[in-house]
C-alpha cells in the first residue's frame, strides 16, 4: 500500500518538460567564460540582469532602508515580529503607483484591491484556487509559458485547453481561434471558467494590441466567465506599440462597479521580470471582486512576502526619481541587448518574430528541420543543447503549434556571453548546412538531418572543463 498522497506520486507536475530538462543539462555543465569555457550558456532563463547597477546605487545612497533603519534607528525588530497577511500598507501604496506609472498612468489601482502573493506563480495559482473547481477549465492562447502547466493545473486540479494561435498573423488571438478552444472543453465536458494571457506576451516578446483586448472582452462577456491578465513583463515594453493593460481597455469600454465585466477581469503583477528581482518574490494580484480580494487575501497566508523585503521595496518604489530613470533606463537597456541578438541571429542567418517587449525573442528555426514535425523540432534541440551547447526553449514546451520555434533569452547574459553564444550557433548553422564534399567543394548537408541516435540525458562532451566547485 502507498504510504504517499495521490498528489505526491503524480506525473502532472510537468517537470520532465524539454524546458525543465533543458535547465538540467546547464546546471550539470554551466559555461563559466573562465573556468568552463566549454559549458553550456544558459539562454532558457527569462532574467533581467541589466539594471542591477541603477538598484545599487539607490542602495548605497540610501544605507537607511538596506539597514532596516528608519531616521537612523533600527527598527528591525518591528520586522521581524507578526505582521499580518494584508501586507504593510507603505508597500502596497508604493507598488500601485508604481503599477500606474509602468502603465504611463493611464489607469491608477486601489490598493484596497491589492493582494500581495511570494511571486507571480502563487498568483495566478491562487486566482484560479478562486474561480474554477476540479475537472473545469481555463482557456490560454498557445504558445505558453511552460510553467503554467505546473503553476495552474497541477495542485488545482483545473485543465488546461489551448487557443491555437498560429504564425500566419504573427500568433495573434482570433475570433475562431477562441470560439474552437471553447468548443473543444465542451467536447471533453469541462466547465470553461476564464481565459489566461500573458501581456506581454511571454514566449513571443510582443505586447497584445487593442484589437485583441476588446476581442477578448468581449469573448468573456458573451461566454460569463473571467478573464486574468498576466502582465509581469509590462514594464519591460522597450519599443512601439507600447503597452496597452486591460484595465486600460475596461476603461475605454466605459466598465465601472455597475457592470458585470468590472468583477471578472484580474491582473497578475511581479517585481521579478520588469525590477529583475525574482529572489525577493514579489508578486500580486488586482481584481475589483471584494470576494475573490478576500479568498486570495486568506490563500495568501501560505506564501507571504517577508515584512523586510516589503519595507526595502516600499522606501525604494516611493523614489520617483528613481523609478522613473530605472524605467527609461531599462528599456533603453533591452532595447539594446535585443537588438544584439536579432543581429547575431540575421548572421547566422535565422530570423525571429519581430518582437517589442520582454526578455527573450521568438525565434524561427524551421529551415533547420529535417521534416516539419515535432520530432525534428526535439533533434535540432538536442543538437542545439549538446553540440552547440546553448540552452534555448523548444516551441513545444510551449505547447507551440508549429514546430520549429524556440524561445531564446537575452537579458540574462553579458554582451561578452551573448557574442559567443551567437558565434557558436553561427558555426553551427555553417556546418548544418555546408560540409565540402571529397573534392572540396561546398554542397547543402542534407544528411545531417537525421534522427540522432537514443537520446538520455547524460553529459557526452570529452573537451569539456571541470563544472566550478564541482
Amino acid at each position: 500500500m502507498c504510504m504517499l498522497s495521490t498528489k505526491a506520486t503524480c506525473n502532472s507536475h510537468g517537470q520532465d518538460s524539454s524546458y525543465f530538462l533543458g535547465w538540467q543539462e546547464y546546471e550539470n555543465n554551466p559555461y563559466h567564460e573562465v573556468q568552463n569555457t566549454k559549458g553550456i550558456i544558459q539562454m532558457g532563463l527569462a532574467e533581467n540582469q541589466l539594471s542591477f547597477d541603477i538598484l545599487e546605487s539607490w542602495l548605497a545612497k540610501n544605507p537607511d532602508a538596506a539597514g532596516f533603519k528608519r531616521s537612523g534607528e533600527s527598527i528591525f525588530a518591528e520586522l521581524a515580529l507578526f505582521q499580518d497577511y494584508h501586507g504593510l500598507p507603505a508597500f502596497k501604496k508604493a507598488l500601485v503607483d508604481f503599477m500606474a506609472e509602468i502603465r504611463g498612468n493611464k489607469v491608477t489601482f486601489d490598493p484596497n484591491h491589492l493582494v500581495l502573493t511570494a511571486g507571480a506563480t502563487s498568483a495566478n495559482e491562487t486566482l484560479i484556487f478562486c474561480l474554477a473547481n476540479p475537472g473545469e477549465a481555463v482557456l490560454i492562447p498557445t504558445p505558453y509559458y511552460p510553467g503554467f502547466d505546473r503553476d495552474l493545473k497541477w495542485r488545482t486540479g483545473v485543465e488546461i485547453v489551448p487557443i491555437h494561435c498560429t504564425s500566419s498573423n504573427g500568433f495573434q488571438i482570433t475570433e475562431t481561434a477562441l470560439q474552437e478552444a471553447y468548443q473543444a472543453a465542451q467536447k471533453r465536458n469541462l466547465r470553461v471558467k476564464g481565459v489566461l494571457v500573458t501581456n506581454p506576451s511571454n514566449p513571443l516578446g510582443t505586447t497584445m494590441t487593442r484589437s485583441e483586448l476588446n476581442l477578448l472582452l468581449s469573448f468573456v462577456e458573451d461566454k460569463g466567465i473571467h478573464l486574468i491578465s498576466d502582465e509581469i513583463y509590462s514594464g519591460t515594453v522597450f519599443s512601439s506599440p507600447s503597452f496597452t493593460s486591460v484595465m486600460e481597455i475596461l476603461k475605454e469600454r466605459k466598465c465601472d462597479e455597475n457592470s458585470l465585466m468590472w468583477n471578472r477581469v484580474h491582473v497578475v503583477y511581479s517585481l521579478s521580470k520588469d525590477l529583475g528581482l525574482p529572489g525577493f518574490r514579489v508578486g500580486a494580484i488586482y481584481s475589483n471582486d471584494d470576494m475573490v480580494v478576500a479568498a486570495a487575501t486568506k490563500m495568501s497566508s501560505f506564501g507571504l512576502i517577508s515584512s523586510q523585503t516589503q519595507y526595502l521595496l516600499s522606501a525604494m518604489l516611493s523614489d520617483k526619481k528613481l523609478t522613473k530613470n530605472y524605467i527609461s533606463e531599462n528599456q533603453k537597456r533591452l532595447k539594446q541587448r535585443q537588438k544584439r541578438l536579432v543581429s547575431g541571429l540575421q548572421k547566422a542567418g535565422i530570423s525571429c518574430l519581430k518582437g517589442n517587449a520582454g526578455l527573450f525573442c521568438w525565434v524561427d528555426m524551421r529551415h533547420l528541420l529535417r521534416s516539419n514535425t515535432f520530432e525534428a523540432e526535439m533533434e535540432l534541440w538536442k543538437k542545439i543543447v549538446y553540440e552547440v551547447r546553448l540552452n534555448i526553449s523548444p516551441g513545444s514546451s510551449c505547447h507551440c503549434t508549429e514546430p520549429g520555434w524556440f524561445r531564446v533569452c537575452f537579458a540574462n547574459l553579458s554582451e561578452k556571453t551573448l557574442d559567443l553564444a551567437m558565434h557558436r550557433l553561427k558555426a553551427f548553422v555553417g556546418e548544418y548546412f555546408n560540409v565540402p564534399d571529397t573534392n572540396g567543394r561546398s554542397q547543402t548537408n542534407h544528411s545531417r538531418r537525421r534522427s540522432l541516435t537514443k537520446w538520455v540525458f547524460r553529459l557526452s562532451f570529452d573537451d569539456r572543463s571541470p563544472v566550478p566547485g564541482r
